[in-house]
């Protein structure tokens, strides 16, 4: 497993990954051609990856990602290290935080 500040990215075998996933919508690369997975609301930072690869997310604030990399790549963040990826498949978590009467993904 790999985590990045409010970023858990966990290794999924070929054969685990859903059935459908190839369905859900391709997330679109950013204007530095990364592959955001979690963009900060507040700072405007984000947690991408760079390189050949995609990024499909079920739709809704909990909705899972799943990335697949077909030849590795590296998970970048402006305040945080580089983090190498092997090439594979993985599920992309955020991570969430309770509030009174509500739980809510954290916001960075």
């Amino acid at each position: 497993m790999y985590r990045q500040g409010d970023v858990l990215i966990v290794p999924v075998a070929e054969e685990a990954v859903p059935r459908g996933t190839e369905r859900l919508p391709r997330q679109p690369r950013d204007a530095r051609g990364r592959l955001v997975l979690a963009l900060g609301e507040v700072t405007g930072h984000a947690h991408a990856v760079v390189g050949p690869g995609t990024l499909v997310r079920e739709t809704g604030p909990f909705g899972t990602a799943y990335l697949h990399l077909p030849e590795g790549g590296r998970v970048v963040h402006e305040e945080h290290a580089a983090i190498p990826l092997p090439r594979g498949w993985y599920r992309v978590v955020r991570q969430r935080e309770y509030v009174p009467g509500a739980v809510r993904v954290v916001a960075d």
